[in-house]
């Protein structure tokens, strides 16, 4: 019995299946696929280059950010030390320049004959204590005590004349300058060069660049 089914199965026929041959790869397949794989990688290298310049973009933006509000926030550091310098000037002038005796309005106002007193009184001061530093009026080999008063008649006659009327706002913050100033110079200058000529004019030159660079006469001009 198990003769005969050996048999039978080594005669039975052996079926032989057609094998699967690939797809041939004709000229147009390949191109499809080649164009497909083309277009992905493009697609891909596009979607990378506008990541990287949105990345760019928002880097540049936040760099610019940071910039002005370094600038905006470093620009208010010069008007705030020129505020605190103007409160401590005036505040200094306030307590130690002539002032009224009585808290009325000031008469000396603009048009009026008290001003022009005022006025003619403190330029003819700077003029006279000229006339006394350069030795021109009591003249004398020594120094004395008139050409010591020529030195300090801008800072004691010229600007508490100017300062007694009723000013503008700017020629005030100049006074008040010029009352701070003048003493410095009287002092630091004889150490260099003992001359009261010298220190006459330095205090001249110094009275009208104050009040050009406060009342703004070049800018005027130009």
């Amino acid at each position: 019995m198990n003769t005969r089914s050996a048999t039978c199965l080594c005669n039975a026929p052996i079926l032989k299946y057609p094998s699967i041959s690939p797809l041939p790869r004709s000229p147009v397949t390949k191109n499809f696929l080649t164009r497909n794989c083309f277009r992905i990688r493009a697609t891909s290298n596009e979607v990378d280059t506008k990541t990287e310049q949105d990345s760019d973009n928002d880097a540049q933006e936040q760099g610019i950010s940071g910039t002005s509000k370094i600038s905006v926030g470093a620009t208010p550091s010069a008007p705030a030390l020129d505020k605190d310098l103007k409160k401590v000037v005036q505040k200094t002038a306030a307590t130690f320049a002539p002032r009224a005796s009585t808290a009325t309005k000031n008469p000396a106002v603009p048009g009026t004959v008290l001003y022009s007193v005022f006025e003619v009184q403190g330029y003819a001061s700077m003029l006279l204590g000229g006339f006394l530093s350069f030795n021109l009026i009591f003249p004398s080999n020594e120094p004395d005590i008139w050409r010591l008063m020529g030195m300090w008649s801008i800072w004691m006659f010229t600007i508490p004349s100017l300062r007694a009327r009723d000013c503008s706002k700017n020629e005030k913050e100049a006074l008040n300058y010029l009352f701070l100033l003048i003493p410095l110079l009287n002092v630091v200058i004889p150490f260099f060069w003992k001359s009261f000529a010298v220190v006459w004019s330095a205090d001249t030159v110094a009275f009208f660049g104050m009040y050009a660079w406060k009342l703004g006469w070049l800018q005027q001009r130009e």
